[in-house]
């Protein structure tokens, strides 16, 4: 036969060319290897038959043993159903299908004995299962023992394709297939003591008992991980080995004044410590990749800044990008106002940059008087030459596209360093393979002297509570926060507005002016608006998460959240931490239904009990999945995993992260005799995704 990679779906038993069409528009499943690599979600076990009276509503799929007593058909057109009533003896329960009415009056029978697999539902006190499997008892399609239930969508179950379906179709290509080769050297399947990769795949379908299927799902997790670490370490090894660096020698004047004479504060140790491996990169003559993590005032930026001197001090020119001009323009003043006593000549480029001052900017970029530039996304535009651009540092790098991110290299001969910054504080797992192709410092203290925030859960019924604390707030002179899930009401969803917010705002509080900002909103008007609450022309700005990165009012001593319990933790804390930046206490409302589930309202307890970032990206990360965490990143990951789950696999990224380093330590151009798969498997892994060797 073809390989399992070419082989075509639609030559399998029972799939055909209309079923292998919609498989692979559905679940992207086209060749033999894609059918088999697709996993279950979770497994059953078929060996136990439950009595219908002893239903309970934790049960997830159950199997029962009975006789259909009669079949109705109810309701016309797409509302048409077919319900059985059905019992095992102990008590009855109704069993419907929406679909495929005809074909199912013919194939089952009152007064049969079936054994019925499905999901229990209860409503108003009566058992119903919805599209189960019905098998006869002793046929050969029945069930036995631990059987995995595959993920499917609605589209599928609407035609009639079932988990039982998936199942026979990969038993069959299973058999097709005499033994699948191995994609993992001897050396790490003998060390991890992982079954052969034919024996994974055959036992993650069809396990004979729980610890088989357990040693199957490592094997496989730990599969999929190491390729995954192994193209990222690959890549990072090649840049290294390719990519000159500029050599930083020296600490000369910009830094050691700025460090004696103009630090605004001491320095913790966590930024002596981050500053040090920066050091450490420059002075190494290879180039530098490096991201640093930080919670929301941790003091990224003066970090930020003295690399910059460090560049300056050897001659060559600093740029720093912010995805906002907002943000830029708070950099640009913030970092102005901390170097302009050592002589840095700092200026700012953004879009709305006039002609006459672009023309200025360009002449001293190419002449060296210009040190720093900060900027917008303008900073990578090609009219944009610097003299000797000699460190990038990008802030918050999730916002820009890799291709943009890309277009730094081509400012200099020699690729300039690059300093990553984001204050999203990102799980270790997470960080290991989404960027994993940077070395990674964290800022975990914060400067002494900052009061914490305090975070509070209140209910709708506390409004008029809530309310008359901002008021207090205000008289004070402080000014205020108020995000919004939507901006238009849904009449689907049950959820603050911010049009209705704004309104009401501005009814509750008519002595201060309200200001308004979502992202839907021209970028001029929207920066008007903010503008206001940044002078504090306007005390209150009502606005949806669009402010999560990049406003800075130190003024500002409460942030209200509508509906918190629509909101990922990791989000929650980012809009938190607009708060807090001045020497007042500052206040985190989270306001909520009072009717929640018991998962969210711990999720929004641990709000109020902790600040650390790390620690909420992690429970968030846990609670969510990856996908929330990797949305916000944008950078998406290089190759889908069907099986490892990034939320609860840590340590087995850690696994196969060793064994990748190891390898590479070993075999660098993975070559040497056992490891003859592993070049031909990660092309075909990662086939599509971009050459990160020449992006930072």
């Amino acid at each position: 036969m073809n390989s399992v990679h070419d082989f075509d779906i639609k030559f399998i038993k029972g799939i055909g060319p209309a079923k292998a069409k919609l498989l692979q528009e559905e679940l992207g499943i086209k060749s033999l290897s894609d059918l088999v690599h697709h996993f279950p979600s979770h497994y059953v076990d078929r060996s136990a038959v439950y009595a219908i009276r002893n239903f309970c509503d934790e049960m997830p799929y159950v199997q029962v043993r009975g006789r259909f007593v009669s079949f109705t058909i109810q309701g016309e057109g797409a509302k048409r159903r077919l319900t059985g009533l059905f019992t095992d003896g102990t008590a009855t329960m109704e069993v419907v299908w929406f679909n495929r009415i005809k074909a199912l009056q013919e194939a089952y029978h009152t007064n049969t004995e079936y054994l019925l697999f499905g999901k229990p539902k209860e409503f108003n006190g009566r058992w119903s299962m919805t599209h189960p499997e019905v098998d006869l008892p002793n046929s050969a399609t029945a069930a036995q023992g631990l059987r995995g239930v595959y993920p499917l969508t609605e589209k599928l179950r609407n035609r009639g394709i079932t988990s039982r379906s998936l199942f026979q179709w990969i038993s069959s290509a299973l058999s097709l297939v005499k033994h699948f080769d191995e994609t993992l050297p001897a050396e790490i399947v003998q060390a991890r003591h992982l079954p052969d990769a034919d024996t994974a795949l055959r036992n993650i379908h069809n396990p004979a008992n729980n610890e088989v299927l357990n040693a199957a799902r490592f094997r496989l997790k730990f599969e999929e991980l190491f390729y995954l670490q192994l193209n990222i370490r690959r890549y990072a090894l090649k840049r290294s080995a390719a990519v000159q660096g500029r050599l930083f020698s020296r600490i000369g004047l910009f830094f050691n004044n700025f460090y004696s004479q103009c630090l605004p504060f001491a320095l913790t140790g966590a930024q002596k410590r981050v500053l040090k491996e920066i050091r450490a990169d420059v002075g190494s003559g290879r180039q530098m990749n490096r991201l640093v993590q930080g919670d929301v005032g941790s003091g990224k930026t003066i970090v930020a800044l003295m690399a910059m001197l460090m560049a300056l001090d050897n001659g060559t020119q600093a740029c720093l990008m912010a995805p906002t001009e907002i943000l830029a323009t708070q950099h640009y003043e913030s970092l102005r106002e901390l170097a302009a006593k050592v002589g840095v000549n700092i200026r700012l480029l953004t879009g709305s940059t006039k002609a006459k001052e672009r023309e200025e900017i360009d002449r001293m970029l190419l002449d060296g008087s210009l040190h720093i530039l900060v900027g917008t996304h303008a900073v990578i535009e090609d009219r944009v030459q610097f003299r000797d651009l000699g460190l990038a540092v990008i802030d918050e790098q999730h916002r820009f596209g890799v291709v943009q991110r890309a277009r730094l290299w081509g400012k200099n001969k020699i690729a300039p360093h690059i300093l990553v910054m984001t204050a999203t504080p990102i799980p270790r797992t997470l960080a290991m393979t989404v960027y994993g192709d940077l070395d990674v410092s964290v800022i975990d203290e914060l400067p002494p002297g900052r009061k914490p925030i305090t975070t509070l859960l209140r209910y709708d019924d506390q409004r008029m509570q809530v309310y008359r604390s901002i008021g207090r707030q205000l008289a004070m002179g402080r000014q205020v926060y108020i995000v919004y899930p939507l901006i238009k009401e849904n009449e689907k969803l049950d959820l603050k507005c911010l049009e209705e917010g704004y309104e009401l705002i501005r009814e509750t509080f008519p002595s201060y002016r309200t200001a308004y900002v979502h992202g839907q909103m021209k970028p001029k008007e929207k920066d008007y608006q903010m503008k206001l609450f940044a002078e504090n022309t306007a005390q209150i700005l009502v606005a949806t998460t669009v402010i999560e990165v990049g406003v800075n009012v130190p003024n500002a001593s409460v942030m209200l959240i509508e509906n918190a319990e629509r909101f990922g933790l990791s989000q929650l804390h980012q809009l938190r931490g607009r708060v807090g930046r001045g020497a007042e206490q500052s206040f985190c409302i989270l306001m909520s239904k009072r009717k929640i589930g018991r998962d969210t309202r711990k999720r929004l307890e641990l709000m109020t009990q902790t600040s650390d970032g790390f620690l909420i990206a992690e429970a968030d990360l846990k609670t969510r999945g990856p996908g929330d965490l990797e949305g916000t990143m944008q950078s998406g990951m290089p190759m889908e995993l069907h099986i490892a789950n990034l939320a609860t696999d840590g340590q087995v990224v850690q696994m196969a992260r060793d064994s990748v380093d190891a390898l590479l330590d070993a075999d660098p151009s993975l070559s040497a005799p056992g490891h003859q798969m592993l070049l031909p498997e990660l092309s075909r892994l990662f086939a599509r995704s971009t050459d990160m060797s020449r992006i930072s």
